[in-house]
């Protein structure tokens, strides 16, 4: 599709199960933005001209969330919309559903992009390397360890390591258990391999495509989570030999899955190179630190890219962090946390008067600075700050 030209574009709608980033991002761009999210953060409100409940807690309901229902809620921000924009957990939704432009890639790049089983077998083809995904009916020939994750999305809050056949069987049943839409069917079983977990943050239109980063992925960092493989934050630039190799691999995939605008390609650095891990066909969550560290509007970029506009390669002004913190407690949000939070300017403040669940995403913070370490510890500072306080806070209400 053509993106309507930006004249004549003013009011966007984001639809996701996270949005501040680009909400926020689109709003410095100067469009007036709404958002349907399923958090409402303090700082997304802060942004956006109205905001919206996405009324999805988990995975199953964000699939059987009907269209009749999101076109209900755009019709009471009271706005004529001029696009569209998809964020994570409704990459698929049918464009044709809507009256107005959908500044995303087509449901069916989409759907391929996102499943890991097609990507594997793509990659394959492409002679790209990759790690090994077992089917079914491979499970007696396979070499352990292997990663079992959800075939499509996730945040790596699922993602499991089984180390032979028993623990195999155990963390199928699990992740069964934990979301009855993950069977057999639907997770991925691949090979386990060791490296530095990074990404490609790219823009593509038809013809072309450009890598603006190479980001350091943070995955499942101890002092931010409990769990061994969420999603942690970024930090942007990744300074490596193999970002080169890595933009051109991303750049190639991209426009073979004919993907448009802002998207991303996970890789780990490993001894033998990049291998790909996944394409995440949507604004990532590293787009704060690519932002910050690129001084670029990934919003302003992706819209272009509609128009068939790409722009000049940025360069890396510094290092930017941000660091995802995860509650290890189910944690009621009164207004001295939310104010100690919001003294720390990070992203993703929580409202007063909201519980976030254990193992659940509390805040971001953010580090900009001259150098990698010095990044790395500002955000430990920042996240040992914010969890005294809530160790003091329990420790009071207990006595």
């Amino acid at each position: 599709m053509n993106g309507p030209e930006r004249g004549n574009m003013q009011n966007i709608l984001v639809i996701g199960f996270n949005t501040r980033n680009v909400v926020c991002s689109a709003s410095r761009a100067g469009y007036t933005v709404c958002s349907i999210d399923a958090f409402c953060d303090i700082d997304l409100r802060e942004c956006a001209h109205a905001s919206a409940f996405l009324e999805c807690r988990t995975i199953q309901e964000l699939h059987q969330l009907e269209a009749s229902r999101i076109k209900a809620q755009m019709a009471e921000f009271g706005l004529e919309f001029d696009a569209l924009v998809l964020g994570s957990g409704l990459e698929t939704l049918d464009h044709n559903d809507f009256s107005c432009p959908v500044l995303a890639s087509s449901p069916d790049a989409m759907q391929k992009a996102s499943d890991k089983l097609y990507l594997s077998r793509k990659l394959e083809a492409l002679g790209i390397p990759h790690p090994r995904c077992y089917s079914l009916e491979e499970l007696d020939a396979i070499e352990y360890p292997v990663m079992v994750k959800p075939a499509s999305g996730g945040g790596g809050i699922f993602n499991r390591i089984a180390r032979n056949k028993q623990e195999l069987s155990a963390i199928l049943e699990e992740l069964n258990g934990l979301n009855p839409e993950l069977t057999e069917q639907t997770v991925v079983i691949q090979e386990f391999l060791e490296g530095t977990p990074s990404s490609v943050s790219l823009l593509s239109t038809k013809s072309e495509a450009l890598s603006v980063a190479v980001n350091e992925q943070l995955i499942g960092i101890p002092w931010l989570s409990r769990l061994p493989f969420a999603y942690c934050g970024n930090i942007t630039p990744f300074r490596t030999d193999q970002a080169e190799k890595m933009e051109a691999i991303a750049e190639e995939l991209v426009l073979e899955f004919k993907l448009l605008g802002s998207n991303g390609v996970d890789f780990l650095a490993s001894k033998k190179g990049p291998v790909v891990l996944e394409i995440n066909p949507r604004f990532q969550g590293s787009l704060d630190t690519v932002e910050k560290a690129m001084n670029i509007n990934l919003f302003e970029v992706h819209a272009g890219c509609f128009r068939g506009e790409l722009p000049e390669k940025p360069e890396a002004k510094g290092f930017a962090a941000r660091g995802v913190i995860y509650s290890d407690r189910e944690l009621f949000i009164d207004q001295k946390l939310m104010e100690l939070i919001l003294r720390e300017k990070g992203a993703d403040v929580p409202s007063q008067g909201t519980v976030v669940e254990p193992d659940g995403p509390l805040t971001s913070l953010f580090a900009c600075t001259s150098t990698r370490e010095e990044a790395v510890l500002s955000l430990k500072k920042g996240t040992n700050r914010i969890r005294a306080f809530i160790e003091n806070q329990t420790k009071r209400k207990g006595a």
